[in-house]
């Protein structure tokens, strides 16, 4: 019951968070540079045309009338149609069209640092100073230091070469399956229901899946290497710590120290590292999707905001900012289950 009660008292301490994140939303986009009548109408539009429209989508209205129905719209979830990206369309409907791609994209890069990183980092940890551990750790210092960017065009090319490269023993494009390098994900008709149960086209699983795993590298690269140091770290502080020492000498199998004392441990700083992959999805996806064209809604969040489409921008903020906040507060719960020392009310019991 004390669990419930720290949960609903976080989640009622997060919503003047995203009341706050939304109104600085509105903002950025209602006081900035780019005028939704004049991406509308295009360049080609008199200053008449312009002002017709801004009346029509109430832009000359006082800023706090304007702010009274963003917010509305917003906690409603009714923010109207796109302007400019999917005009006449539901800015919601628009992102669930973009976002399964994101989240495609997102889980398969969430679960390289999650299960290539942290072992690594954890048997790095266990075997200091010896030749994997000086591997491992190197091989996170370079992860670490790559730009996404940069990462991302180098491996775009070298796959789109790689036929080349290797005088014909490999080419990526017809590798498993026939796929190009860039382009979206094909996830319509993925998995198709039979009452409650599903049914996985495994072709185009495949397919699917070899089309997002460079930009999904790309993306999980920095957390890995992060991760992977910060394991290592954690795991030799964990080892040498005293209840460690202590269940050694009362003769406490090596097996159970690891797994029962020291794993467990181990994992408390690396939580919010890894509660972290929402800011990563979040930020990141924006480079990285623009440039192996997976189209999802990091790309859509820049076409919308380089082109004035407001009530797109302002729902994709929207939808960011609830990922964040929700994300402190299952990093807060996630803190209450493997550390007991943490007490429900802000303090160690």
């Amino acid at each position: 019951m004390r669990r419930w009660v720290y949960l609903a008292k976080r989640l009622v301490l997060a919503v003047p968070v995203v009341l706050f994140g939304t109104s600085l939303t509105f903002l950025l986009l209602y006081a900035g540079p780019v005028n939704p009548a004049a991406s509308i109408l295009g360049q080609g539009a008199t200053p008449a045309e312009i002002a017709r429209l801004e009346a029509q989508l109430g832009l000359n209205e006082p800023l706090w009338s304007q702010y009274l129905e963003f917010m509305t719209g917003v906690l409603t979830f009714g923010l109207g149609e796109s302007y400019v990206i999917s005009p006449n369309t539901g800015v919601y409907a628009v992102i669930l069209d973009y976002a399964p791609r994101t989240l495609w994209m997102g889980f398969w890069a969430v679960l390289l640092p999650l299960f290539v990183g942290i072992p690594l980092g954890f048997y790095a940890g266990l075997h200091p100073n010896t030749p994997a551990d000086y591997v491992a750790s190197l091989g996170g210092i370079v992860w670490r230091a790559m730009p996404n960017f940069w990462l991302a065009v180098v491996l775009m090319t070298a796959l789109s070469r790689s036929g080349a490269i290797t005088g014909g023993a490999f080419a990526w494009g017809t590798w498993l399956v026939e796929t190009t390098v860039v382009g979206a994900p094909p996830l319509d008709g993925l998995v198709t229901w039979t009452g409650l149960v599903p049914s996985v086209d495994a072709h185009q699983f495949l397919v699917a899946l070899k089309m997002t795993l460079p930009a999904s590298v790309v993306l999980g690269s920095a957390s890995m290497g992060n991760e992977m140091r910060i394991a290592r770290t954690a795991m030799l502080e964990a080892k040498h710590a005293n209840y460690v020492e202590l269940a050694r000498a009362k003769g406490v199998s090596g097996r159970a120290i690891v797994w029962k004392h020291v794993f467990r441990n181990a994992l408390v700083p690396l939580i919010p590292v890894i509660s972290a992959e929402a800011f990563l999805l979040v930020g990141g996806s924006v480079l990285v999707e623009y440039v192996f064209g997976i189209n999802g809604i990091g790309y859509l969040f820049f076409r919308a905001m380089t082109q004035g489409d407001i009530p797109l921008a302002g729902a994709l903020m929207f939808v960011f900012i609830v990922i964040v906040v929700g994300m402190n507060v299952v990093q807060d719960l996630l803190y209450t289950l493997v550390d007991p020392r943490v007490g429900y009310d802000g303090h160690r019991p």
